[in-house]
């Protein structure tokens, strides 16, 4: 339903007998990142052991995969395609034998200057198998003239610009990377090994420390090499010092409500951002008058929540989201008009019928979604439909992981609030004002990348006229 697509997600496991399983477990965590392909490689003494497939996590992994994935460590992904069409070659972690050993790679974020490197790297003799931008730095450690791996990732790792978290596993150690501006999040964990032994894990979120009882340690630092060997823990910086450039809309939509990043909890920055809005609200010259907030399912929870706190109007589930849909739903006749948003979202008369209405989501991308589902308030009863979106308008496409539309598809980019109004039904519009988005992210003083909001990009995108328009989505 929504025209955002999550990017990727990543984890990492060390020193711990059931490796392949809280690998598993910790994908399963983050399946909300990207849900086109799963993948886990583990380390069994110095040889390495890869099962990756399309799906869900656990559509490709069952007990009897998991259980040949032996060794005590693993790294692994979950993917939605930014770069590279769904493809097998393209599915991750990517893994090659290189002169310092078997080196597996997994990669969440969208590096922009990819294109001319591997042009670049072409034309110097390197094959690639698949499409995705991710490859282009295992040829770039093969290249380096060095058996050090972490010398070769300083030298690879600066070379690129754009957004990058990766893990790596080594036949000697863990890696963790991190750009220098910090776009996409990576964070560090601890915990037990059933005999005692120390273990770490590395995830996108926090919220699959939660799920394997890891205990929370802290980021990888934006332009931080981390890794973790037999003879402990270790840390250098690579590249250029930066300034920092989070995704804000991790906290407006991608991330899990139950996770901290960037040292914020996102469900509180969501109810921020719903108090935020409401308090704006009532500053208008001509407040709305209504009687109930509610929220788009799932997305507009916490927002909601926030808004009917600051407002004191009562919190609702005007809408019951239907969470048994299935990946291979068969559409119906497209006579029957609507039936996609209908099978997933329903309205609660009993809540709506005569009702002033303020309803809540995160984001308004094409319109045509919010259209749909304003109808369908509507038409249980609500007397009017107020539409509040708890972020600023979205104007311009992302380059730095996330799949969004082109920018003639975003309708705040062509459109003025008035009109984007009048398309989707509503009785009034009103989006989140930046100044406010950066409070509810305790960004006043900078720190955020807001390119999908104001179009201001903190970095050059001379690569992308070099990748074929087909494999980036959102171009």
């Amino acid at each position: 339903m929504k025209s955002f697509k999550d990017e990727c997600g990543v984890i990492g496991i060390w020193n711990h007998q059931h490796a392949s399983r809280l690998a598993y477990l910790s994908l399963y965590a983050i399946q909300h990142r990207g849900q086109e392909s799963a993948g886990i490689v583990t380390l069994d003494e110095a040889s390495q052991r890869l099962h990756k497939g399309p799906g869900l996590v656990s559509e490709v992994f069952s007990d009897q995969t998991l259980d040949s994935l032996t060794g005590r460590a693993a790294i692994g992904h979950v993917r939605y395609a930014t770069t590279g069409m769904n493809q097998m070659a393209n599915f991750q972690p990517l893994q090659a034998n290189l002169s310092n050993g078997p080196v597996a790679v997994a990669h969440n974020g969208n590096i922009v200057n990819a294109g001319p490197l591997r042009e670049k790297l072409k034309a110097e003799g390197s094959i690639f198998q698949g499409t995705n931008d991710t490859e282009v730095i295992l040829h770039m450690i093969a290249k380096y003239p060095s058996s050090d791996l972490i010398e070769c990732l300083k030298s690879g790792l600066s070379q690129l610009e754009g957004a990058f978290s990766f893990t790596v596993l080594s036949h000697r150690s863990m890696i963790a990377a991190r750009d220098p501006m910090g776009f996409r999040p990576l964070v560090l964990g601890r915990l037990k090994d059933p005999g005692g032994a120390d273990s770490y894990v590395v995830a996108s979120e926090t919220c699959a420390f939660d799920l394997i009882g890891a205990k929370f340690v802290r980021e990888i630092e934006p332009g931080e090499i981390w890794w973790v060997d037999d003879t402990g823990e270790h840390s250098v910086k690579f590249g250029t010092p930066q300034p920092r450039k989070a995704c804000v809309f991790e906290h407006v939509y991608f991330a899990r409500p139950d996770s901290i990043i960037f040292g914020e909890s996102v469900y509180e920055v969501r109810k921020r951002a719903g108090q935020l809005l409401a308090r704006q609200d009532a500053s208008e010259a001509a407040p709305i008058d209504f009687d109930v907030v509610i929220p788009v399912p799932d997305s507009g929870v916490p927002s909601a929540l926030g808004y009917s706190v600051e407002s004191g109007k009562p919190f609702e589930l005007g809408i019951i989201r239907n969470h048994y849909i299935g990946r291979t739903f068969i559409q119906p006749h497209q006579a029957i008009r609507d039936f996609g948003v209908k099978i997933k979202l329903n309205p609660q008369q009993a809540v709506l019928k005569g009702k002033k209405v303020v309803v809540l989501d995160d984001s308004l991308v094409r319109g045509t979604t919010s259209k749909k589902i304003i109808s369908l308030v509507r038409a249980a009863g609500a007397k009017e439909v107020h539409l509040r979106i708890a972020a600023p308008p979205t104007v311009g496409p992302c380059y730095y992981g996330v799949d969004t539309p082109e920018k003639s598809q975003l309708i705040a980019s062509r459109q003025t609030v008035n009109e984007i109004c009048a398309f989707v039904g509503a009785d009034t519009l009103r989006y989140l004002s930046m100044e406010g988005l950066m409070t509810a992210v305790r960004g006043e003083n900078g720190g955020f990348c807001a390119a999908c909001f104001d179009g201001k990009y903190p970095t050059s995108l001379h690569g992308l006229d070099l990748i074929p328009k087909g494999n980036i989505r959102g171009l």
